[in-house]
Parts: structure tokens; C-alpha cells; sequence
């Protein structure tokens, strides 16, 4: 009789199956593009939405979005490039990143545009409360002047955790010299 054996699961699975945390979701291979997504919107103005993270991405073309703001599509995850596990880690990086960045979460109720009653638009199939909160929620720049982020290279020579002598130096609320 042939016994068959169960090999553990390799790094890379395992790497995909994890839910990225605070501590580790800028090891997460989506964490670049999201981070540019981001940069860009912020270039732009002084909100981060889901949404807008999701256009910029490439992974909701605009008339698929306003077909969902009009009303024609029942849910925005039906209209979406992208499964729900990625969906879903895309939501957590976003809002540990906007955390970093120090944008301002705020809860916002999405209505269908357009002529006629001023109907709340659902992101997802299930209508999860949790995912419904994730996908409304908006990361405001608090700052009266625009958004600079710091270079990547002052991150990079920077360790994790230390503190620099001026902590303002390296708050994205910090006016520029």
C-alpha cells in the first residue's frame, strides 16, 4: 500500500497566502505599485481614494467606473481586473501606507450619479461591512500646500525605527527649506 505524502507548502506560496501586517507590507510585492499609484494621485490633488487607486492601477478601466457610478453595474468588485485576495491586500496596503504618509481616513458614502433617487453604490457582491468601510474609506492630505513625498533615498539610508536629531526632517508634514 502506497502511502502519499503531504509536502509542505514552498516560500513562494507561502509568501502569496500571507496577509501583509504593519510590520512587513512594504516587503509585499505589490507595495511598489501601489506606492506610485498613490504618489501619482497625490500629484494631482490632496485625496486618496480606493477607487482612484484602482483606475490608476490599471485594474478598473474609467468607463467600467462610471458605468458603476451610473448605476449599471450592481457592485464595483464585478467590474474589476483583479481577484478578490488581491483586492483585498490592495485595501490593507493602501491603508497601512496612507497611515505612514500621515493622510487623514475618512469615512465617505459613494451615491449613484446621474438623474433620479440618490442611491448608495455597493463596491462589493456580499456587501461585507468591513470591505464596504474599506473601499469608502478616503486618505485626505492634511496640509495646506501639496504633497512631496521624501526620496527614496533619505528612506533608504534611514534604519527602521531610528529617530533622526530633527523628527521634523522626516515628516512628510514638514515645510520644505
Amino acid at each position: 500500500m502506497a502511502q502519499h505524502e503531504v509536502k509542505p507548502a514552498g516560500p513562494r506560496m507561502l509568501a502569496q497566502a500571507a496577509v501583509p501586517g504593519v510590520g512587513d507590507f512594504r516587503t509585499d510585492p505589490l507595495f511598489p505599485r501601489i506606492e506610485r499609484a498613490v504618489a501619482s494621485i497625490l500629484a494631482k490633488g490632496k485625496v486618496v481614494t480606493p477607487v482612484d487607486m484602482l483606475v490608476t492601477m490599471q485594474l478598473l478601466a474609467p468607463d467600467k467606473l462610471e458605468d458603476w457610478r451610473r448605476g449599471r453595474v450592481p457592485y464595483l468588485e464585478q467590474v474589476t481586473d483583479c481577484n478578490l485576495t488581491r483586492l483585498s491586500r490592495l485595501l490593507r496596503i493602501l491603508r497601512f501606507h496612507a497611515h505612514d504618509l500621515k493622510l487623514v481616513p475618512t469615512q465617505t458614502v459613494c451615491h449613484r450619479h446621474g438623474k433620479g433617487p440618490k442611491q448608495a453604490l455597493r463596491f462589493t457582491k456580499t456587501g461585507d461591512v468591513n470591505l464596504e468601510a474599506a473601499y469608502a474609506r478616503h486618505f485626505a492630505w492634511p496640509g495646506k500646500q501639496g504633497f512631496k513625498p521624501l526620496s527614496p533615498s533619505t528612506d533608504a539610508a534611514r534604519p527602521a525605527g531610528s529617530l533622526d536629531d530633527n523628527p521634523r526632517s522626516l515628516s512628510p508634514l514638514a515645510p520644505e527649506a
